[in-house]
């Protein structure tokens, strides 16, 4: 049995290409607003930090109407360490949306999300976008995508796969690489003939599989699920159970939700075929299965990839500690760790020796930075410790995760970006020309990756694009230098002095501006030099007859170099810690004193 008046469809495509402005139009043309509302470019991304950064972070679920067809739509985000959100929204849906970008062609995470729709089997619509690119290469990027497809080992149905061309941005479709459409029917009326409606019998007991849960402050937790077979009304009872683990939990349907455009609309009877949110199930997570009582076997779960990163989350204990945080003991970083964990399931958390300290894994940077952002955001005080990859060791060999980096760069960076892989144990895979910018793959160690970004961006003087996604585990490539710069260390705790700031800034690029609080131990600048200095930048000048405080206005500084969360992260080495506050991100070293750190490091060398 189907449910020919609803399709299921997931936007999915690499970062950048367009997905959530896509899905804009789409809503647009398929009348969820009003024709005279305004309506904020991007409405899918309602994260604070997703329209900031320009990206989705998190999966999202709304629909809209089309020739009385309901389509209910999930956008997924694009960057690779949230493809743990890709992979299970997923099963919710029976096709997919693979976008991609006119010029920049078929990228990493192009081929991950493919790679995950084309394995469930999924009928797979290919919307070349931002045909209005003056350097679009509609031919060249279609041929790349078959291409793509030949290498996941595409079935002759899947190498058929329609193709659309779109311009999100100026809202029109069309089937004809020549020709540009005048609206987004087009598109609308292949998702309605090629993806396929739900099937589920409506006459058998009810099963949905959990996708998505979040928290809701009236109605607790929320669980988002298509409906695989039966009906689901409120006040029925239920059971709970999982594919991988042992779970049976009761439970009852407190309150039904459907997706209606953007908004989560009461609904008195969920059919098969329906993506539904129901309220009531307190400890129900992603991936367990939501059933009758009278037919409890669970729906087995796509197994998300592990984590490749991990970072020890703890208490802050700096001599600013507590000043500026509303949540700042061990419990509080505790339970929001945890919590996060639930929800996202390329999360891993685990105790330490600690009670202060926690272990945190993640899919990469990114995903580790967004979480801490989030937290800063919240509220929460803590510190962080330089990012590690996470090994393997099998059958006594020790093995690293590799991934797929894409580079396009200016022609005349190409001789300097070669060094920098080289350094960093790349291997070149190929390499193509187009329009005066080259293109390179390569494999490479995600510990090669540290760091690596803004170096990138200072060598090709901003031009260049990189972007890379998780391939999988190789042997141990042997040491790589994590940086070849040094810290510049703040010598005692007071406030940034002009007078201090000028002396120091002879030693490397400064961090901080005049009025900034130190402590000291705090890092307050880069030595380009490789050696760690201790600078005094609280230092004011000796008063006398021919000398005043006020010719200080006389001193230029040169501008600091201001580093976000991203950048602080990439900087930190082994023995340094990230502070992270709501007003200020610091870095300092594990061992605030100068003295027992000199100890330290002769200790190392053997000097003592």
């Amino acid at each position: 049995m189907t449910n020919e008046k609803i399709r299921n469809i997931a936007i999915i495509a690499h970062v950048d290409h367009g997905k959530t402005s896509l899905v804009n139009e789409l809503l647009k043309q398929g009348n969820v607003f009003h024709e005279n509302q305004v309506v904020e470019d991007r409405v899918m991304d309602s994260n604070a930090l997703e329209r900031e950064r320009g990206i989705t972070i998190l999966s999202k679920n709304a629909s809209c109407m089309y020739n009385g067809i309901k389509i209910n739509v999930v956008d997924t985000p694009g960057h690779a360490d949230f493809g743990g959100e890709v992979e299970r929204v997923l099963k919710m849906v029976d096709g997919v949306l693979l976008v991609v970008d006119a010029f920049e062609g078929a990228m990493p995470q192009t081929r991950f999300v493919l790679e995950k729709a084309l394995s469930l089997d999924l009928k797979v619509i290919v919307v070349i976008n931002k045909i209005d690119k003056p350097d679009a290469r509609l031919s060249e990027v279609k041929d790349e995508v078959l291409e793509l497809f030949l290498d996941l080992d595409a079935n002759e149905e899947q190498l058929n796969s329609p193709f659309v061309y779109c311009s999100a941005r100026q809202g029109v479709s069309s089937l004809d690489p020549n020709q540009v459409g005048t609206d987004m029917r087009p598109l609308f009326e292949t998702i309605i003939s090629y993806i396929p409606a739900p099937a589920g019998d409506e006459t058998k007991p009810f099963k949905m599989l959990i996708s998505s849960a979040e928290h809701n402050d009236f109605v607790g937790r929320l669980v988002i699920g298509k409906i695989e077979q039966g009906t689901a009304k409120v006040g029925d009872s239920v059971v709970v159970t999982n594919f991988h683990e042992e779970r049976n939990i009761k439970g009852k349907i407190v309150q039904l939700f459907e997706f209606v455009g953007l908004k989560r609309v009461p609904l008195s009877v969920g059919k098969a075929g329906d993506i539904i949110c129901i309220a009531g199930i307190e400890e129900a997570q992603i991936g367990d299965t939501v059933s009758s009582p009278l037919d409890t076997t669970p729906i087995e779960f796509i197994q998300i990839e592990k984590p490749t990163v991990e970072m020890t989350f703890m208490v802050n204990n700096s001599p600013f500690a507590g000043k500026e945080g509303k949540f700042v003991t061990s419990r509080h970083l505790r339970e929001r760790l945890y919590k996060e964990a639930v929800k996202d399931l390329s999360l891993k958390v685990s105790d330490t020796n600690s009670t202060e300290a926690f272990t945190v894994c993640g899919r990469g940077e990114m995903h580790l930075s967004i979480l801490i952002e989030n937290m800063r955001r919240d509220g929460y005080e803590f510190q962080v410790s330089m990012p590690k990859v996470l090994f393997l060791e099998e059958d006594g060999i020790k093995k690293e995760p590799i991934d797929f980096l894409t580079i396009d760069v200016p022609s005349d960076c190409v001789g300097t970006i070669m060094s920098k892989m080289g350094t960093r144990k790349g291997d070149l895979i190929q390499m193509s020309e187009h329009n005066s910018r080259m293109k390179m793959e390569f494999k490479i160690p995600q510990r090669g990756l540290f760091g690596f970004k803004s170096e990138f961006l200072t060598d090709t003087r901003g031009e260049g694009v990189m972007s890379s996604v998780f391939c999988g585990y190789e042997e141990f490539k042997g040491p790589i230098n994590r940086r070849e710069y040094g810290s510049l260390i703040a010598y005692e705790t007071g406030e940034a002095i002009v007078y201090g700031l000028f002396n120091a800034q002879e030693r490397g690029d400064l961090f901080i501006t005049p009025g900034t609080k130190v402590y000291a131990g705090m890092v307050v600048g880069q030595n380009p030099k490789g050696d760690d200095i201790v600078v005094n930048v609280c230092k004011k000048k000796h008063l006398s007859n021919c000398r005043s405080s006020g010719s200080d206005e006389a001193l230029r500084l040169i501008p600091p170099r201001i580093m976000s969360l991203e950048d602080c992260i990439e900087f930190i080495c082994d023995d340094e810690l990230l502070e992270v506050t709501p007003n200020n991100i610091r870095i300092r070293k594990k061992e605030l004193d100068h003295n027992l750190r000199l100890r330290q490091r002769a200790k190392e060398l053997g000097l003592n």
